[in-house]
């Protein structure tokens, strides 16, 4: 198992600067029927968005088609316990996704109303943000 993390960067450490506003882009649900859409903001990572991914692929089959719409590619710095002060910063222990509010994280296709929904609810529940499902060109 290997979980989601960019094959190249160009800064291998970021700084982290706090998430305004909300999304401009990838608001409505395009690719699939349904989507699971931010409603507050924050960093997902690469964990939370790799245990969403396997509870709607077990849920789908082989019926339903999924598409991950955000990719964790902001590295989260860690020091170690223990180390003294002054020592610079850490190594890089997570990646994260930046998720405005706003920001469609999961799409699903091929499934009833019923299902997509408890599906997309399921995963919800994984992921450190407040989501809601959303319906294909719904606006909300």
């Amino acid at each position: 198992m290997s979980l989601l993390s960019p094959k190249w960067w160009k800064h291998r450490k970021e700084h982290v600067k706090p998430i305004k506003g909300k999304s401009a882009r990838w608001t409505t649900v395009v690719f699939g029927d349904y989507g699971l859409k931010a409603i507050t903001s924050s960093y997902i990572t690469n964990r939370e968005l790799e245990a969403a991914r396997k509870v709607i692929t077990r849920y789908i089959k082989k019926v339903g088609k999924m598409r991950l719409r955000v990719y964790p590619r902001v590295p989260i710095t860690r020091i170690g316990l223990e180390m003294p002060m002054g020592s610079g910063k850490g190594e890089v222990d997570v990646y994260t996704a930046r998720v405005p509010r706003g920001k469609v994280i999961f799409e699903i296709s091929w499934l009833n109303d019923a299902e997509a929904r408890t599906v997309l609810i399921k995963a919800s529940k994984k992921l450190s943000v407040k989501a809601r499902v959303l319906k294909k060109w719904e606006i909300r």
